[in-house]
């Protein structure tokens, strides 16, 4: 078991189960990002240009905004990132999500879910928007089991 918090964003549901998956594997807190406005099916229709997810992932300033701003990450040194790959980077919720908070002297570990592509620019954006220590992330299949969670993070150097 390590010190650390799991936090997650899930549109479907599908990264919410690993990241349940994962803090239970290794005993940490859990906390969801949760946009303030949901996102609809007809929102995350990737094949329509004009949906919103597809929009909010043309444009790298895009921030949706967040629901609550009370992740308890001043009380962590070592913070998973949980999100599905959408267009070959994290969703740009995560991005607003690391500009609400300070993660100066944090470690952070991006690990996702995806349809079949890798972590793509992710961790470079999420080291550039936390300034935190970046470790190497993993994209998991959805039904990854806890097992292999926790031996995923044994090899990680915490």
């Amino acid at each position: 078991m390590i010190q650390a918090l799991v936090t997650y964003f899930s549109a479907s549901g599908v990264t919410k189960e690993l990241a349940l998956r994962l803090a239970t594997g290794i005993g940490a807190r859990l906390y969801e990002i949760v946009p303030e406005v949901p996102y609809s099916d007809a929102d995350l229709n990737w094949m329509d240009k004009q949906s919103r997810s597809t929009v909010e992932m043309k444009d790298l300033n895009a921030r949706p905004a967040l629901a609550n701003t009370n992740a308890p990450v001043g009380d962590y040194d070592i913070i998973f990132i949980g999100f599905p790959i959408w267009w070959y980077r994290e969703p740009s919720i995560i991005d607003t999500f690391l500009e609400a908070y300070d993660f100066t002297g944090k470690t952070v570990i991006p690990f996702a879910t995806s349809g079949g592509s890798g972590l793509g620019k992710a961790p470079n954006r999420i080291g550039e928007l936390s300034g935190a220590k970046i470790l190497p992330g993993k994209v998991f299949s959805p039904k990854a089991s806890e097992r292999e969670l926790k031996d995923w993070v044994r090899t990680l150097p915490l």
